[in-house]
């Protein structure tokens, strides 16, 4: 007899269930768009080099890097998902790099582009930037497609500490994605906090005050939370190359999740709970597991331990749920 993760129920609000209802049961899926963006720490705008742990291939499937179009990408994605998942309906997913990093005139062109496709068979556009890549002007361009589809601001906060994001050539503080967040307060978009675990000079106590300042904050609804990778062709590869330090091993990753978990707010949704790099790009770690087997691994280890979602959450008088 099955415990209830092997029926699909989780201890936790996951992404897969929240579209499995939102959705009436159709199986939905992401199809990744690389719009050929790069990131203002990376051309000279605010610095160059890039954030010191990323390869941006190392987070974009292979196929999508070597298709030239964004009609291409969008087709094959859909095809690959229908095929391979039995997909039936599809979020438009504006992955690597910095999304809204163009005039806005300029990113309507793509976008409009992207849902013109199939659009009786897309539901979803997802953007990926940095908060200091995104203004007035650039939300009300993506708040006028809700109208359509749900659309998702991906923002990546990576780190609530301003010392991490200098020492990783962040280029951007914290303060910046506080005032993004402002200017979202009462926005129709989803907002989703994409963060990273596992900066070796972060001690577990500052990792997990990154659940406090996000539970700070009412308007974002979904979260990311990634353990860091080092990868080839990153800066920070480079340094691990000459002096290793501690990662996370899929154990003490899964023991921090889940004092992790109890402490987020119970309606937020978790859209993924750990990043797993092409492991031909990977130098480390390296579980040596699938995606689906870490997957499995962490929801039955949480499930063991009796971990619940928000059952550490003390509700904030500045915080309405």
């Amino acid at each position: 007899m099955g415990t209830p993760v092997d029926f699909g129920y989780k201890s936790y609000n996951a992404y897969g269930a929240y579209l499995r209802k939102k959705y009436q049961g159709k199986r939905v899926f992401k199809v990744i768009v690389d719009a050929g963006f790069t990131c203002p720490n990376r051309d000279g705008n605010k610095g160059y080099g890039g954030c010191s742990y990323c390869n941006v291939d190392s987070f974009t499937p292979e196929l999508s890097r070597k298709l030239p179009t964004i009609r291409e990408q969008i087709e094959q994605g859909m095809e690959r998902a229908i095929k391979n998942y039995a997909a039936e309906r599809f979020i438009i997913y504006f992955q690597p790099n910095t999304n809204t990093y163009a005039p806005t005139h300029y990113l309507k062109m793509l976008y409009d582009e992207a849902l013109s496709i199939q659009p009786e068979n897309i539901v979803g556009l997802s953007i990926g930037t940095r908060p200091d890549c995104i203004d007035a002007e650039k939300i009300a361009l993506l708040e006028s497609y809700t109208h359509r589809f749900d659309v998702d601001l991906e923002l990546g906060m990576e780190s609530i500490y301003d010392e991490t994001l200098l020492k990783i050539n962040r280029s951007c503080t914290h303060q910046e994605l506080e005032q993004t967040l402002s200017l979202l307060q009462s926005t129709k978009l989803d907002i989703c906090i994409h963060s990273i675990f596992g900066f070796p000079w972060e001690t577990k106590e500052m990792m997990l005050r990154y659940a406090d300042e996000i539970n700070r904050f009412p308007q974002i609804k979904f979260v990311k939370l990634h353990h860091l990778h080092i990868v080839k062709g990153s800066i920070m590869g480079a340094k691990y190359h000459r002096e290793p330090f501690e990662l996370f091993t899929l154990e003490k990753y899964t023991n921090f999740l889940a004092e992790f978990i109890p402490r987020l707010r119970p309606d937020l949704v978790i859209q993924r709970l750990f990043g797993l790099a092409d492991y031909d790009l990977l130098i480390a770690p390296n579980w040596g597991l699938k995606k689906s087997e870490i997957q499995s691994y962490i929801d039955k280890t949480l499930e063991q331990q009796g971990i619940v979602q928000g059952s550490e959450f003390v509700m904030s008088p500045t915080i309405s749920v």
